[in-house]
């Protein structure tokens, strides 16, 4: 007989339902997909979503800094956008490659 397992392993769902990623950051990539809006896809530079997220936390105590941005995950949107209907691609430059990391930002069909 198959002993049973008191302790499950934890599945993605319960993973990222714990990270609260802020409204300041939702408010920022909304400011940002709205304005790259280019009819087909919104592209947003990863310095800009940082730049943008800043500025909305600005005046805040203590105030916001990039290192804190990626140690709390603040753009790890992918899963909020999606779930809402957009197709979210994240994408970051290979060690041997030099572009800016970019969010582009598709609507769902």
């Amino acid at each position: 007989m198959k002993k049973q397992h008191k302790v499950k392993p934890i599945t993605p769902d319960e993973v990222t339902s714990g990270r609260k990623i802020p409204d300041e950051v939702i408010v920022a990539f909304n400011t940002l997909i709205e304005k790259n809006w280019d009819g087909e896809r919104s592209v947003i530079g990863q310095r800009d979503a940082i730049d943008e997220i800043l500025r909305n936390f600005s005046g805040r105590i203590p105030p916001m800094t990039k290192d804190y941005i990626f140690d709390n995950h603040y753009l790890d949107v992918e899963g909020i956008f999606s779930n809402v209907g957009w197709k979210v691609t994240f994408d970051k430059p290979a060690y041997n490659e030099t572009y800016e990391a970019t969010f582009t930002f598709r609507i769902k069909f």
